[in-house]
């Protein structure tokens, strides 16, 4: 044992040293060494007592922060890398603290974009993205850690009640050589461009210029799972938390709790299966997923591909609406003007006519020149000019920079996963469909085309705008008897065709649009092509006399071609993208769908009904809890049962391969112990002194984190505790499992373990304590109050051994920019934490030098 501070290692020191010395006379005399070691240990007992009654002994939790909050806390969860923890609170705000003095890091507002009821809250494994749930929108956000920024939000059929976030933890040969291979996608495919920044709908994480947009979402190449769960058995898992590679159906009730095993084997699901005539069950189910693991290293690469594609599509999506903005605001006003117009203008003539006379006679009507001269403007028209063009010129960047580059990506990824499906062995039993997959290559192939016939139409467009606007202008001056520029007088042949051309393309009445929103006339060809509607387009574009057209619909063998992406002339390119995602969309279903029906239900145990009095506590900080532990390849839930037998704690133990069975499956802890060293006079009511678990945590493998609660004699106060597992999964005793009982029904015979704290408490004063949340790896643990308000955080360990301070330097190292002085604060304490670890080791380990010691010794004296 460790002497916890100076004192501590003199008294060590005192009762240890005359011990060393009676064994070291003992054996001079010849006496039996076995004796010695007896002496020892006997004296060994003394410091155990000692060090575990103790009651001036330090605790072993170190205070770090306290603070009240101004609204009550729904949710909150440590960083698995950093010193960081995450709250939701009741007004939907999403709050980023540091360990240090609780400081606030950032915090996100809610909004009515994303949302304000969070529901459940979950980290990436690598601690940079936070995914977190909301209930009126029925959204999954995933935020940048760094900036809180909104990185990715996708829709659910039905809200989330609960997350889960794993990182898969199996090594393969194959697993191995992709880890580490280079994505060929960056020889082949240039790098995207970024999206302007100066559009209201661009998405951060293409916007970041030092970033590569992709690569900064999906994370690292090795597969992590985002784990949700709701209502009626919904349950979804999606790889790297974008792509759905599994829909589960069969999961009786709403799910409380989940966890994925690391090595894809199973996946525990705590549920509450509520029923017209008794109180809520709480049932644990444990779903095989074995086709996860048994194509683990195919999984990886068609999650990894498809990833790819669904980053891809919000891509090109953002990209398009960029293209709206760009043309929405000036454009518009072009063509309210004239339709405004033409519906004012009483004669019978019509615009085209007007327009030409114009152009030919240099004369005007009143009406024509009363628009041109009130409503447009000379100052105006040259404003109206340079806009139209500026938007054009945007529209045209957009085209080819992004969209062309976004679909030459695209059809690269498809025709990869295309390969893939053909390599039936592998890929088949994951529901990948060559045929579906060469839809979505032609839906791509068809978008590509639409994006470059609206090239053609904006290059024509421009030139036929710019003759427009100038001889405008030039009129204009004119009728205002102005001085026109001698370079804007000359007008060629070529200058009035395409004058001429513009005329006659915008301006010729059309009869079918008399009763759509109120257009007599199509004045922008461009923003039919962008325009969101089922509608054909207005005006299509003019193919006679195009041969390659005319020797296709010649050719027999040609026609039908698969090889020849369709165009879809009438049609407008929103109406060609929606085509293209749906089809996409559907592609990538197939595979969740199918993984999905491959998993079923291996167990399912009710454990205990809802007591009355925990129908107001937020579902979220309920029991049970789940863990994963990796190195055993166990499930692990813990869980009481108020009801039954308060004063007890509850383990319930799967392995994650369903078809393996253990020993020793259900456990319970008796909490009925005497933390503080009472006097001799109080020693008969020890016994009547009992504690019952509030909350209770997984601090990892090996230990439990709980919040107790004392009886009516100790005012019911409130103790923070490490509970050690050994010792109750140590226990020999069997319990038999009746199937057709609850266990709460069977609870008598579930073999029990007593409890053993040592000095691995603190009483938690001037606080109503009721739940806990943890962080093994960080050794940092938060209470949080019964009226969910106040926080306590606190350091769990503050002796860490030298490599595991090293190890917690380096995960705390992985800040990535996020706050320079949160790095420099927690490595300086964990330096200072590993100072004092070397100064305070030496006295718990004196017994231990002395009895290696002696052994040799022994040893010696045998040989």
């Amino acid at each position: 044992m460790k002497g916890r501070t100076v004192f501590g290692q003199l008294c060590c020191e005192a009762m240890f040293g005359p011990c060393e010395a009676v064994a070291r006379s003992l054996q001079k005399a010849d006496a039996s060494v076995s004796g010695a070691l007896e002496c020892i240990q006997a004296e060994q007992s003394v410091f155990d007592a000692f060090t575990f009654h103790n009651p001036n002994n330090m605790p072993a939790f170190r205070q770090v922060g306290e603070k009240q909050l101004p609204n009550p806390v729904l949710c909150m969860a440590w960083s698995p890398k950093r010193d960081l923890i995450a709250l939701a609170n009741t007004t939907g705000e999403l709050l980023l603290h540091r360990l240090a003095s609780f400081q606030r890091v950032w915090s996100l507002p809610p909004s009515e974009y994303t949302g304000k009821d969070i529901t459940a809250l979950a980290w990436r494994p690598d601690g940079k993205i936070l995914a977190f749930s909301l209930r009126d929108t029925k959204q999954v956000v995933l935020c940048g850690v760094e900036k809180a920024e909104i990185l990715h939000v996708f829709p659910m059929q039905s809200p989330v009640t609960c997350m889960h976030w794993m990182e898969v933890t199996e090594e393969s040969s194959a697993l191995s050589s992709f880890y580490n291979s280079e994505d060929e996608s960056k020889l082949f495919l240039p790098k995207l461009p970024t999206l302007p920044k100066s559009y209201s709908t661009t998405s951060k994480i293409f916007s970041e210029e030092k970033s590569d947009e992709i690569m900064n979402l999906m994370g690292e190449v090795r597969l992590n799972v985002l784990v949700l769960g709701g209502d009626s058995g919904f349950v979804e898992l999606y790889a790297y938390g974008m792509y759905k590679i599994a829909t589960l159906t069969g999961v009786s009730g709403t799910c409380r709790s989940l966890s994925l095993s690391s090595d894809l084997k199973s996946l525990s699901v705590i549920t509450e299966v509520r029923s017209a005539d008794s109180n809520p069950q709480i049932c644990y189910v444990q779903l095989d997923t074995g086709l996860l693991s048994d194509c683990l290293p195919e999984v990886t690469r068609m999650a990894r591909k498809f990833t790819h594609i669904s980053t891809l599509l919000q891509y090109l999506h953002l990209s398009l609406t960029c293209m709206c903005e760009a043309w929405e605001d000036i454009l518009m006003q072009m063509d309210l003007r004239l339709t405004k117009f033409v519906q004012e203008k009483n004669t019978s003539t019509q615009v085209q006519d007007e327009f030409l006379e114009l152009l030919l006679w240099g004369q005007s009507s009143p009406e024509l020149q009363a628009l041109l001269m009130n409503q447009l403007t000379v100052k105006g028209l040259k404003k109206l000019g340079q806009s139209i063009e500026s938007s054009y010129s945007s529209i045209q960047k957009l085209v080819i920079s992004h969209l062309q580059s976004g679909s030459e990506a695209l059809l690269y990824h498809l025709s990869e996963v295309k390969g893939m499906s053909l390599w039936k062995q592998k890929f088949e039993s994951l529901g990948l469909d060559s045929a579906a997959i060469e839809g979505a290559i032609t839906a791509v192939g068809s978008f590509s085309l639409k994006a470059n016939e609206l090239l053609q139409v904006i290059d024509k467009s421009m030139k036929n705008f710019k003759a427009f606007f100038r001889w405008l202008y030039v009129a204009m001056l004119r009728m205002c008897e102005e001085h026109v520029p001698p370079e804007l007088n000359k007008m060629t042949q070529k200058d009035i065709a395409f004058v001429a051309d513009f005329l006659s393309e915008h301006f010729s009445e059309n009869e079918e649009l008399f009763d759509r929103k109120g257009k007599y006339f199509n004045v922008e060809r461009v923003g039919q092509y962008l325009k969101d509607e089922d509608e054909d387009l207005v005006s299509p574009p003019n193919t006679k006399g195009n041969q390659w057209l005319k020797f296709l619909q010649e050719s027999t063998h040609l026609k039908e071609s698969p090889l020849l992406f369709p165009s879809f002339p009438q049609k407008s390119l929103h109406f060609v993208k929606r085509m293209m995602e749906n089809v996409i969309v559907q592609c990538l279903q197939e595979p969740a769908e199918v993984i999905g029906r491959s998993v079923k239900q291996a167990v399912f145990l009710p454990l205990y009904t809802v007591p009355a009095s925990s129908e107001n506590t937020p579902r979220l900080f309920e029991l049970p809890s789940l863990w994963n532990d990796k190195k055993a390849k166990m499930h692990n839930v813990v869980f009481c049962m108020p009801e039954i037998s308060p004063c007890k704690l509850y383990l319930l133990r799967k392995a994650t391969d369903p078809n393996k069975h253990i020993p020793n499956s259900v456990m319970s802890i008796d909490l009925s112990h005497h933390l503080d060293n009472a006097d001799d006079d109080n020693a008969a009511a020890q016994t009547n002194y009992v504690y019952s678990c509030l909350d209770a945590r997984f601090y990892d493998d090996e230990m439990l984190t709980v919040v107790l609660q004392g009886s009516e004699e100790e005012n019911k106060r409130r103790v923070l505790a490490q509970l050690p597992l050994a010792s109750a999964l140590s226990c020999e005793s069997e319990f038999s499992w009746e199937p057709n009982l609850r266990l709460d029904q069977q609870s008598s015979a579930i073999p029990c373990q007593g409890l053993v704290l040592g000095n691995q408490w603190r009483e938690l004063e001037n606080m109503k304590a009721q739940f806990v949340a943890v962080n093994g790896i960080r050794k940092v643990a938060c209470v949080l109050s019964a009226n969910l308000r106040h926080i306590r955080v606190l350091e769990m360990d503050v002796e860490d051994e030298d490599d595991e301070g090293a190890e917690s330097q380096n995960a705390s190292a992985d800040q990535d920019g996020l706050d320079t002085t949160m790095t420099s604060e927690g490595q300086g304490e964990e330096s200072v934490e590993d100072k004092d670890e070397a100064g305070t080791q030496g006295g718990g380990d004196v017994f231990k030098k002395t009895e290696e010691h002696l052994e040799s010794e022994e040893a010696l004296e045998l040989s």
